[in-house]
């Protein structure tokens, strides 16, 4: 089968490698539809973030069930969504809902990020995908979600979700920052998602005039990072993706007494200064690290089918499979690789 192979910064190549088979009765294999391109997935191609290659690459997929095991609990034709991370739904971390760490898999397991975990199991840029435990891997794609629309959720529209879904269930009505920047769609999706569930405010921050519109269309208010003073306005829930200690900073002192802050955005240098004295006084619960998307899935879907959020606005550009290898280093927020159903 084909699969896009990543080899070193701005070189990625379709190879021919073996097709996946099913293992056990509760695998399925699935042909992926559409494909979003993750956050991450830019700054590895354009080697921004230091991946040693070869490996597949693409984790962000919704596709169509080619194959499965009897007690798959999916059947060929089924439209799915295949979550990033490795999980299998039957440990003591995946039944606390924490599928980013599952015990079953190496640490990191995921598709199309075999650096993380030292271990390749495909990627979503590929004619088929090796799903194990598919009985909890996959969910269902509703009726009426479009497989572009719902391309991101299998990781960025998941985290960002994440960042505020919880919070405004404890506290309806609150108000949310989204703090922009390097997780470029995770702080858009954030936004939306805000928007969604009903905050009373959401401000999204950012000097990218593009990304500040298409936080407009998601229904956000928006302001220049520079136009916005730190903590002139607090806001009960903040979700910081500028990846900057500037940015961190800023979600710090922009944070009300006994507020949620979520970094959602990976800070890459070996230490990042924070402004912990203010923090402390204010009282804030602080949270970092990787999504539990699996756990996540269900309720992202369920928002998109009333309605409520709208993906696409994010989306900059929709390109085929075939031109994949070519299109992986736009700089825009989020590319959409599709091919024929």
């Amino acid at each position: 089968m084909q699969q896009l192979t990543f080899i070193e910064p701005g070189r990625l190549e379709w190879h021919d490698v073996p097709a996946p088979a099913l293992r056990a009765d509760t695998d399925a294999l699935v042909r992926p539809l559409a494909v979003a391109r993750c956050d991450l997935d830019l700054y590895i191609a354009t080697g921004f973030v230091r991946y040693p290659g070869p490996f597949a690459f693409g984790h962000e997929s919704v596709g169509v069930v080619a194959d499965a095991g009897p007690a798959a609990g999916v059947r060929p034709g089924d439209r799915v969504v295949v979550p990033f991370q490795l999980s299998c739904g039957r440990c003591a971390a995946c039944k606390r809902g924490w599928t980013n760490s599952c015990e079953v898999f190496p640490f990191g397991a995921a598709y199309g990020l075999k650096p993380t975990s030292k271990t390749e199991f495909g990627g979503a840029l590929s004619d088929l995908m090796h799903v194990p435990f598919a009985d909890h891997m996959l969910v269902q794609l509703p009726d009426g979600i479009d497989p572009l629309t719902a391309a991101s959720v299998a990781d960025n529209i998941a985290d960002g979700w994440r960042g505020v879904a919880p919070y405004l269930a404890e506290r309806p009505g609150a108000t949310v920052l989204v703090v922009g920047g390097l997780a470029q769609s995770v702080g858009l999706y954030a936004a939306g998602c805000a928007v969604a569930l009903g905050a009373a405010r959401v401000l999204y921050v950012d000097e990218d005039a593009g990304r500040r519109a298409r936080a407009a269309a998601l229904g956000a208010d928006t302001a220049a990072f520079t136009e916005a003073e730190p903590g002139n306005e607090q806001f009960d829930i903040v979700v910081e993706a500028a990846g900057s200690a500037a940015g961190l900073g800023f979600a710090v002192r922009s944070t009300a007494p006994n507020g949620s802050l979520t970094s959602v955005a990976i800070h890459f240098g070996e230490t990042t200064p924070v402004p912990l004295a203010r923090a402390y006084y204010k009282g804030l619960t602080f949270r970092t690290g990787r999504v539990n998307a699996r756990a996540a899935l269900p309720h992202v879907l369920g928002c998109i089918s009333c309605g409520s959020l709208n993906p696409r606005h994010v989306t900059h550009r929709v390109v085929h499979f075939a031109d994949a290898a070519d299109a992986m280093t736009d700089p825009g927020p989020k590319l959409v690789f599709f091919r024929e159903q």
